[in-house]
């Protein structure tokens, strides 16, 4: 016991006075320092008060773990794809890339964390693709790599059906694709040197292949991180009905930088291939007639998710993100929350980056959440993952709590039980100052009662409040409108008009009217609605006598016009329009400060 307390007295010093010093664990050693948890597991609100490394890329762990990387080692798993591709091949292979940590020659097993993507060789054939799995990937992978491999984590690379080494179809985002990303799980999770756990990580298209994963309801699946990822395809590309530019060619555009434009390419084309080159343009003339919803029904993971997931989950989202909108999560994460599962997030003022992306964080404008930088960048990012991978990896350390980060546009950052609030207080808008004005070149099918031609648009503005505004959650906005047809649309921006700063967007196409993923009646000539707008989430400070403005046009950023133009003139009451704000009033001891950082220092 005597020679335990000594142990235990040295390991505190060196962790105490010693910050670069490398902490290398027998089995009694890991215990001790694994009980020291205030400075391993370091609590969220006194994480500024310590030294961060930030002259990397990334963030980075507080302590670097004493294991090293062994060679990279390969596999190539058969499947059994005679189940899923009408006429594409009965059997197809995933490649997959992994590199196990020093301890696992002393026989330990250890837990795996992967990330499953198409963009590994991913790219024109004439040397502009990117890396394969063999090497570990630029950011995402070194990330990973770097922090997690020392501290007894193996580290995986997996290509996806149709990509890289794997054969078979690129069945995008589809039931093939889905059964190859479980078929790698399984191997991950069996492998004699393996503790059964895999957790995944990474962002957009890597955050989709972690929702397949789990829909599959793979008992080696523990946890799963997407960051910006996709829950649904078809609500990834069309808000309310409006249709995003991308959602016309976003099949194609994958196919393209996938094939090798050579005899092989015959292999990676099954039924879905060429479904999704017309899909969405299908989609986007008419929904009521889609001939079948199979194809999008494939591609929303969420019920399944619910259904069959036994893991975690830790949403990281970017408020701002204009790729992967904040919709993908919200209200999916309530009702994970509600359905039993244990879920964290994360939801900062970036866009369609990592939390710790700090060279993408300050190129941010204004208008898209720049005013929350250089709070924006979460050094402790890694640490705060570490945590929870220790836990539901490693079997090891606190359970973390189960609650949310979330920061406001002016950068404070705060804890909240879940997101968007639960009955949060709501503050309604009727009586708006309009005005009217001409936009040149704007040839949407949209007017307004205004006595102006009809390519004008409307500012609609509020005098602000006596007191301060916390705006959290979705607003909503309702609008009287009348249809000379079934075609039109309407998108919403609302700023913060004393600062003339955008706060966020709401669109709506006119057969979407009663808001959600399916269309609602038609609607005839001459008919009244009422469009019910959701904005995306926004979490933004709106000071005492601050002025609202909402700008009501056709059409915005990423999106296309509706159908038709000629056919699809609606009028626009704009006088009808109801504002409903979702308002938080958390209280000072839920904000916390985040590891203090100048870009300008260097």
């Amino acid at each position: 016991m005597e020679n335990r307390d000594q142990l235990f007295t040295i390991a505190i010093a060196l962790i105490l006075i010693s910050s670069p010093v490398l902490i290398y664990l027998t089995e009694d050693e890991d215990s001790l320092l694994v009980n020291n948890q205030s400075y391993l597991y370091p609590n969220l609100f006194d994480r500024h008060e310590l030294e961060w490394n930030m002259n990397g890329t990334h963030s980075y762990l507080l302590k670097k773990g004493p294991y090293e990387a062994l060679e990279v080692q390969e596999a190539f798993i058969e499947v059994d794809t005679s189940s899923v591709w009408e006429t594409g091949p009965t059997e197809a292979i995933v490649h997959l890339s992994y590199w196990l940590p020093s301890n696992t020659l002393n026989s330990e097993n250890v837990p795996v964390i992967a990330i499953v993507s198409p963009y590994f060789d991913y790219g024109a054939p004439d040397g502009g693709a990117s890396t394969p799995t063999n090497i570990v990937g630029a950011a995402r992978g070194e990330f990973i790599f770097e922090n997690f491999v020392p501290w007894g984590y193996a580290f995986a690379q997996v290509a996806v059906f149709g990509t890289e080494e794997s054969t078979g179809c690129f069945d995008y985002r589809g039931h093939g694709e889905q059964l190859g990303i479980d078929a790698a799980v399984t191997w991950l999770g069996e492998q004699e040197w393996s503790n059964g756990n895999v957790g995944l990580y990474g962002k957009s298209y890597e955050g989709a292949t972690q929702w397949e994963a789990a829909l599959a309801g793979n008992p080696y699946l523990k946890t799963i991180v997407p960051i910006s990822g996709t829950t649904s395809t078809k609500t990834l590309l069309f808000k309310n009905g409006s249709a995003e530019a991308r959602s016309q060619v976003m099949h194609g555009a994958y196919f393209v930088n996938i094939v090798d434009f050579d005899e092989s390419d015959a292999d990676h084309v099954c039924p879905d291939v060429v479904d999704g080159f017309t899909r969405g343009e299908r989609t986007y003339l008419e929904p009521r007639i889609d001939p079948d919803m199979n194809y999008w029904n494939e591609r929303d993971y969420r019920q399944r998710s619910i259904d069959n997931y036994q893991g975690s989950v830790y949403f990281v989202q970017g408020l701002q993100d204009w790729n992967v909108d904040s919709h993908m999560i919200f209200p999916l994460y309530q009702q994970m929350k509600d359905a039993g599962f244990d879920v964290k997030g994360i939801f900062g003022q970036w866009g369609h980056d990592y939390p710790d992306q700090w060279q993408k964080h300050d190129d941010i404008d204004k208008d898209n959440g720049g005013t929350a930088f250089p709070q924006m960048t979460r050094w402790d990012w890694g640490q705060d993952l570490f945590e929870w991978f220790e836990y539901y990896l490693q079997n090891r350390g606190p359970k973390p709590d189960l609650n949310v980060q979330v920061q406001r546009h002016d950068g404070l950052w705060r804890i909240e039980d879940t997101y968007p609030a639960q009955n949060s207080e709501k503050l309604i808008l009727e009586e708006f100052d309009a005005s009217c004005k001409s936009l040149v070149g704007n040839w949407w099918p949209l007017v307004f009662n205004c006595p102006v031609d009809e390519t004008a648009f409307v500012n609609l503005t509020h005098p602000g409040f006596d007191y301060d505004v916390h705006i959290s959650g979705m607003p909503t906005l309702h609008l009287e409108v009348t249809a000379s047809s079934d075609i039109s649309q309407v998108f919403a921006t609302i700023y913060d008009d004393t600062t003339n700063v955008r706060l966020g967007h709401a669109t709506m196409d006119i057969r979407y009217n009663e808001g959600g993923e399916d269309p609602s009646p038609v609607v005839v000539s001459g008919q009244s609605v009422t469009m019910k707008m959701e904005f995306f989430a926004i979490d933004a400070f709106l000071p005492a006598g601050h002025e609202l403005r909402i700008d009501l046009t056709g059409s915005g950023k990423d999106y296309l016009p509706p159908p038709c133009p000629p056919a699809g003139v609606c009028t626009v009451d704009y006088q009808s329009a109801k504002l409903t704000l979702p308002i938080s009033n958390t209280s000072e001891e839920h904000y916390f400060n985040v590891p203090y950082w100048n870009p300008e220092e260097g």
